[in-house]
């Protein structure tokens, strides 16, 4: 179960992200408590995210004139804070959150383009507002990390008029090094359960590679469908788990 959780959740991230989505309800199924299971579910999907960032090297380029250096340093300083915030989380309050956070994931994976549209046939934002929101993206991709693929590819939208397909190989980069920092802090407060990490870690390599192979070949539309119906079905999910 783990390791198949692993593969989807790889492929969905190297796609359009929300891998989260398919690894974090599979841990708690398998009965972690749900700020370990998240906690687990980013080390399992870091060496996949690395390798949908290593297939997509040749597509790396800067963002709105930044370079790609600098807003990495930015995600992995800002990503271990986020990490520190989940670590300081009890169990019982990251139960709740995780229903809005999964919530706030998908309403940005649908109203993301329409409000790119809207906003920049108004206004003009610069490079600091970039800076600062991928400030924001690391301590969300440290804290949880469900869907910040998809928020990455809405924010880029906003705030540098970039269209999603442009996008894969950036944001899967950004995605790596949000978990390659979280990783740093989960690991050395012992939130990672092994016995259910190493099997989905290995098959999130194989899935990470696979959705980057089917990603250079897949239609935006079909990513976008399968990845909303995927989010939702998550999301309802997790609502009905914390409040039915």
């Amino acid at each position: 179960m783990a390791a198949g959780a692993g593969v989807l959740g790889g492929a969905m991230n190297a796609l359009a992200g929300g891998g989260t989505f398919a690894t974090l309800p599979a841990l708690i199924a398998l009965g972690l408590p749900a700020n370990i299971a998240n906690a687990t579910s980013n080390v399992a999907l870091l060496p996949g995210a690395a390798t949908s960032a290593w297939a997509y090297r040749d597509e790396l380029g800067p963002v709105a004139g930044l370079s790609v250096r600098l807003l990495a340093a930015i995600t992995f300083a800002f990503g271990l804070i986020g990490s520190l915030l989940l670590v300081r989380t009890p169990t019982e309050t990251f139960d709740v959150l995780i229903p809005w956070l999964l919530l706030f994931a998908f309403v940005v994976m649908v109203f993301g383009k329409r409000a790119a549209d809207w906003l920049h046939a108004r206004v003009t934002i610069g490079r600091p507002a970039l800076l600062v929101a991928q400030a924001f993206l690391g301590i969300y991709g440290g804290y949880f990390g469900g869907g910040v693929g998809l928020i990455t590819t809405a924010v880029y939208g906003l705030l540098a008029n970039i269209r999603p397909r442009e996008l894969f190989a950036i944001r899967t980069l950004m995605l790596a090094v949000a978990n390659f920092a979280a990783a740093f802090i989960f690991i050395g407060f012992a939130m990672v359960w092994w016995w259910a990490c190493l099997p989905m870690l290995f098959g999130s390599i194989l899935g990470g590679w696979l959705g980057a192979v089917i990603g250079k070949k897949l239609s935006p539309g079909a990513v976008r469908v399968w990845t909303l119906l995927v989010t939702g079905a998550t999301t309802l999910v997790f609502f009905v788990r914390a409040y039915g």
